[in-house]
């Protein structure tokens, strides 16, 4: 069986204080036991809610981008070997604000990805198309051309490691979200495409979560999709109730 994952992705927001009052109440909510939480803070809180997770072994914590160089002068950059150093499990890579802001090419993250994968760290690897693209019909070639350009290459090891969260643009912060049929669709075509880049182990064995406006009142019929795994939560992980009830919503 495939592990369960609800991931929260905070992007810029919350002060220190904001966070750790979080982490506690979030503590005091019931995580079920083959459901596996990932906290994706903004970089400067990572040690401290690490520290605070502990204890906690259903609570993981999840950078938000890492570079792909080990050093160098790359002001602002944070490293996958710092990350490794406070004990960072994951590593989100490829999301669609880094990729249109801060102009991420598939080559860059495909090296994010090996950086990433040589220092013990999990990647959740983003994928998503625009609204014009989902227009035109052609939303599965974008997505399957994402996957193939950044990770074809990867070992059946390294692959093991990995967590895919599709993200539909049109659906992050929009308030709309992609239909159960249409968030499957997509889960079954990122399934089959990694059957064929790799094989049916790989394929049938990969978390695949889906980001794009998730909330306590979609979580649980997005969630019952057979090729939905979880989900990459925006705005609704910033609420440590509302994110418990998404949680506890497979």
């Amino acid at each position: 069986m495939r592990q369960k994952i609800a991931a929260g992705n905070w992007k810029m927001f919350k002060t220190r204080q904001e966070s750790i009052e979080f982490m506690e109440e979030l503590t005091k909510h019931n995580i079920p036991g083959d459901v596996k939480c990932i906290i994706a803070p903004p970089y400067l809180y990572l040690n401290e809610l690490t520290n605070l997770a502990k204890g906690h072994e259903r609570i993981h914590l999840s950078a938000q981008n890492c570079h792909e160089a080990k050093d160098g002068a790359y002001t602002g950059e944070i490293s996958a070997p710092m990350l490794k150093s406070i004990g960072v499990p994951y590593v989100i890579i490829g999301h669609s604000e880094r990729r249109e802001q801060h102009c991420e090419t598939h080559e860059m993250l495909k090296d994010k990805v090996l950086a990433a994968l040589e220092n013990d760290l999990k990647p959740i690897f983003c994928c998503g198309e625009p609204l014009e693209v989902r227009k035109s019909k052609e939303h599965i070639a974008h997505v399957t051309e994402q996957l193939t350009n950044s990770l074809k290459g990867l070992s059946d090891s390294q692959m093991s490691n990995l967590v895919v969260a599709y993200e539909p643009i049109w659906a992050i912060g929009t308030g709309l979200t992609a239909s159960p049929a249409e968030a499957q669709e997509m889960h079954k075509a990122i399934r089959e495409h990694l059957r064929d880049l790799f094989n049916d182990e790989i394929a049938e064995a990969m978390p695949i979560l889906y980001g794009g406006s998730v909330k306590p009142s979609n979580a649980k019929e997005l969630f019952s999709n057979a090729d939905v795994d979880g989900g990459l939560v925006g705005g609704a992980s910033l609420d440590a109730k509302s994110f418990s009830e998404i949680i506890n919503a497979f």
